[in-house]
């Protein structure tokens, strides 16, 4: 095992999942503003560090002595609520550059957190229809808030360090990440719950495998995917339960059943991926979240 694979944000509730899956064929360092303790033990093929990734000095150092083969930038804001709008976009936007900046330098495969929310759907002020269904990720992207703004943004610094780097990148889209034996995601009562992304979903050991193949088959140059579940969250087919929600279907409209409206066909086609959970099973799944220390 000869390769070094930098995880930033690997403390945040997915990134631990990510670590963990990488940390079966890597080495893997585990990046967080905070470090567990020199007195915690990692797991196999771990190690951690602390950095501030909005400060550049930091970042590069950090990855400049690491020297790593790929980074999986998954560091940041997760929402547009928790925080000043100003710092989600100034955090978020900072990190992304820094980090990738530098993993280009260092001719390191980048792997990064996008999102469905780049879309503008999931935190509009009044939810539109998608332009799509299913929605790809030619879908124009449309944000209205700091959150989603801030990953177009980083989308277009992995394409100016693919230019200037020669480096291989990927921007991963999930749709709402749900944890085993814990899906927040089922059971609507209310179409507007949930519409913002059409009722879409993943589960994080998907995400996890995505990014897995990802670092290891990058694509040549820089591509966004999609990461979601084959299906929707509320067991009925997703065009009437949107036909019912927005009152109409888009033009564009080619859904079967229950399935999701972000397409994976992409990340199928790439790496060889497709989903393996579903909410009917999964959210009571009696699965252990990772543990990378004791």
């Amino acid at each position: 095992m000869d390769s070094t694979v930098i995880v930033t944000g690997g403390l945040g509730r997915s990134g631990r999942w990510i670590v963990d899956r990488l940390a079966d064929d890597h080495e893997v360092v585990c990046v967080d503003l905070d470090h567990p303790g020199y007195e915690v033990t990692p797991r196999e093929n771990l190690d951690f560090r602390a950095a501030d990734l909005t400060d550049a000095g930091e970042t590069f150092d950090l990855v400049g002595d690491l020297d790593p083969d790929a980074v999986v930038h998954w560091g940041s804001h997760p929402s547009p609520t928790r925080h000043a709008g100003s710092r989600v976009f100034q955090d978020n936007v900072a990190g992304a550059y820094n980090v990738l900046v530098a993993a280009g330098r260092a001719d390191a495969t980048v792997v990064q957190a996008s999102s469905e929310s780049a879309y503008g759907l999931a935190f509009a002020e009044e939810t539109p229809l998608p332009a799509e269904l299913p929605i790809t990720e030619e879908h124009p992207m449309r944000p209205e808030d700091p959150y989603g703004t801030g990953k177009v943004v980083a989308e277009e610094v992995a394409d100016m360090v693919h230019r200037r780097h020669g480096v291989s990148a990927t921007s991963v889209r999930p749709s709402w990440i749900q944890y085993p034996g814990e899906y927040a995601c089922s059971d609507v009562d209310d179409l507007a719950d949930g519409a913002g992304n059409c009722w879409s979903y993943v589960d994080v050991r998907d995400v996890a495998t995505l990014v897995a193949r990802a670092v290891a088959d990058p694509p040549a140059g820089h591509e966004a995917v999609h990461v979601a579940a084959a299906d929707n969250y509320l067991g009925r087919p997703t065009a009437t339960a949107v036909e019912e929600r927005f009152g109409r279907l888009p033009d564009d409209c080619d859904l079967d059943g229950e399935q999701s409206a972000l397409s994976t066909a992409k990340a199928a086609e790439l790496f060889d991926w497709s989903p393996e959970h579903e909410w009917r099973t999964a959210r009571d799944a009696d699965v252990p979240a990772p543990e990378l220390w004791r």
